[in-house]
């Protein structure tokens, strides 16, 4: 989500965790710069495979998008740095289920549990709600953060759901979103824009796809076929890409001294090892 989101880095979160980024020095704009020739980044406009009219949700708990699937009782590990930190991530993919209102209609979603871990210490625990539409886009309608210190809840900061608290387990004082956020576009596609969060200045992201089609090698395997996304916020000046792989969702996530690589998943594609 990796904001780890599921997957690196949170935005706008406090520095409890002492996970905050640093702003972008004139070697790390080079690095970006080369990085993005690489990925033949194009400054296209957002294409028309990107949905602009509200999702309906039929199906919604059938969540087969390419390069974000579901799969209930799946497990992901990732493991890296962060500025000499050993980081890691853990994704469960629950077969719980949560209902959400929207537009007067219940909306089934799949619950994604991501854990965060420095040093061999939780920092972060967030639960993830998903939803697809019926052209095959992937939405967020919110997530339920946990911020940890010394093993012990130090803020909810970042949490947001559609429609705000409805559970008692809900934290008091959770973004109330009118609409689910484009999680993943059906077809993305080289120059797509999208908003994954969109609930300023609780949660704000900005997606592009900034290549498509690559190979990407890490300690789990070889995945080809891979969409690399570039996020930025209003909540923070750095950035970082998430590669997506079809069949298994991110594979990769790298930011200024950061780096977070797929280690182990029960999500998988035909892979060479």
């Amino acid at each position: 989500m990796m904001r780890v989101r599921p997957e690196f880095h949170r935005r706008g979160k406090e520095d409890y965790v002492k996970r905050s980024r640093r702003l972008h020095s004139l070697a790390w704009l080079v690095l970006m710069a080369t990085l993005v020739a690489g990925l033949t980044i194009s400054l296209k406009t957002a294409r028309a495979e990107v949905p602009s009219r509200p999702p309906t949700f039929s199906n919604p708990l059938n969540i087969n998008n390419a390069f974000f699937p579901f799969q209930p009782d799946g497990l992901k590990v990732y493991a890296g740095s962060d500025h000499g930190t050993k980081v890691k991530a853990i994704d469960h993919y629950l077969t719980a289920t949560r209902t959400f209102r929207l537009n007067g209609k219940n909306v089934a979603c799949h619950i994604l549990v991501e854990e965060a871990y420095e040093d061999g210490e939780l920092v972060e625990r967030s639960l993830n709600y998903f939803a697809q539409a019926d052209d095959g886009a992937v939405y967020y309608f919110g997530e339920v953060v946990n911020i940890y210190a010394n093993g012990v809840i130090v803020s909810h900061e970042g949490s947001w759901l559609v429609g705000g608290a409805t559970l008692p387990s809900d934290p008091p004082g959770i973004g109330n979103a009118p609409k689910p956020g484009l999680f993943m576009p059906a077809n993305p596609e080289l120059g797509d824009v999208f908003k994954q969060e969109d609930l300023f200045p609780i949660v704000d992201e900005t997606d592009e796809v900034v290549g498509t089609d690559l190979d990407v090698l890490v300690p789990a395997g070889k995945y080809d076929g891979a969409i690399a996304i570039n996020e930025s916020s209003r909540l923070d000046p750095a950035t970082e890409i998430k590669w997506y792989a079809p069949g298994v969702g991110v594979v990769k996530v790298q930011a200024k001294g950061e780096t977070l690589r797929l280690e182990f998943s029960t999500l998988g594609q035909s892979q060479d090892k």
